[in-house]
């Protein structure tokens, strides 16, 4: 199952909020996205059909899950973005984003757990 990780803002929003309500069933959606974002219910369920073609979630019966966790997609799209920004090197990436912002202690020692943690293969 390929996944497509590239949403519009839309697409995004929406599942934002399945993946906060999920299981959850499409006429829930439908009165959500009319109070969040003034859509009409034919707008909610073209994007639905969206990220289900892009293997996000899936409508059974009208009871919407998520095909993928949040997490994974947010982690891909780091992926995606530092492989298409920094050829894909994380130090490069780390030298960029502390060069105009100073880490804290507090996260140099979870970078710091982070390698040893990769270290001792966790």
């Amino acid at each position: 199952m390929m996944v497509e990780y590239r949403l519009t803002e839309a697409e995004e929003n929406l599942a934002k909020i399945i993946w906060e309500r999920e299981p959850i069933r499409s006429s829930d959606l439908v009165k959500i996205c009319k109070e969040e974002f003034d859509w009409k219910k034919s707008t909610t369920y073209t994007m639905l059909k969206r990220l289900e073609e892009k293997k996000i979630v899936k409508n059974d019966n009208s009871l919407v899950v998520a095909l993928i966790k949040k997490e994974d997609f947010y982690g891909e799209q780091s992926k995606m973005f530092v492989e298409e920004n920094f050829g894909g090197s994380l130090p490069k990436f780390l030298a960029a984003f502390t060069r105009r912002r100073k880490l804290s202690s507090k996260e140099v020692e979870e970078i710091e757990r982070l390698i040893k943690d990769h270290r001792e293969g966790v």
